[in-house]
């Protein structure tokens, strides 16, 4: 079967919803044995059950990125890796001006010590197995300018150029490092945020936001895990150093 996981063990992060879930489901149907960590213990458990009905194998981690400790242990707990998905994090809009120093802060802790805290933990687990694949989620806001996203394109560019490093520094204990940049996911924090900031003008907006693709609409969650899927499978095995855009023309086409 092409793209199969069967007996590898797969870590993801943020994993309770959105881009996370999607991967979780879809790595578990391809056979992987998938471990959802995630902040929310809740959402946690129920995608591990979602997938656990369906006939997979999952298991939930409630816990915090940013905590190195924490995810020591939840690893060690996870014992020998094959997949790493480094997909926590989280969004904020503002300026160099406008950003608090909380708020970059914030930012910086989870979207880019969230990453540093899971590669420092999972590697040596892979290289003890023999090698794995590691899958970061940057944005194309890592290489292009987007207005108003000061403090999450930092972050952003800095998880791809942890990618480049990551597959550098690993070649010969044979891990794999590449990343993806999404553009605009339809995902619940893209709800969430239209009905806290536009309330009343929620269609609207998403519409509005939805035609700033090219192709005229937001991504769907699965679409980013079937790029996950290839990437972390045995078929990319000659794929490393690289990043992903899937931003239906957004870097490209988009003039």
């Amino acid at each position: 079967m092409l793209f199969s996981l069967h007996n590898k063990k797969a870590a993801i992060t943020g994993a309770g919803s959105g881009i996370g879930l999607a991967i979780a489901q879809v790595f578990a149907q391809q056979g992987a044995e998938v471990h959802i960590l995630d902040l929310n213990e809740a959402t946690a458990q129920e995608a591990a059950q979602s997938i656990q009905r369906q006939g997979g194998k999952a298991s939930a981690y409630a816990c915090d990125v940013s905590n190195q400790a924490q995810m020591k242990v939840v690893f060690q707990h996870i014992g020998p890796l094959d997949i790493l998905v480094n997909n926590a994090g989280i969004a904020h809009i503002g300026t160099a001006e406008s950003t608090s120093e909380a708020d970059f802060d914030r930012v910086m802790n989870i979207n880019v010590k969230g990453v540093y805290n899971c590669l420092h933990a999972a590697i040596p687990l892979m290289k003890e197995n023999g090698g794995g694949v590691i899958l970061n989620m940057a944005s194309i806001a890592a290489t292009i300018g987007i207005p108003d996203r000061f403090a999450y394109s930092t972050a952003k560019g800095a998880v791809l150029t942890m990618t480049l490093a990551t597959a550098k520094d690993y070649l010969k204990q044979n891990i794999r490092c590449n990343c993806i940049s999404p553009a605009r996911v339809h995902t619940p924090f893209v709800d969430g945020f239209l009905a806290k900031n536009y309330p009343g003008q929620e269609a609207e907006m998403y519409e509005k936001l939805a035609q700033t693709q090219p192709i005229g609409r937001m991504a769907e969650p699965v679409e980013v895990a079937y790029l996950a899927l290839f990437l972390c499978s045995d078929e990319a095995g000659f794929i490393t150093g690289c990043d992903y855009p899937i931003d239906g023309g957004f870097t490209r086409l988009n003039n």
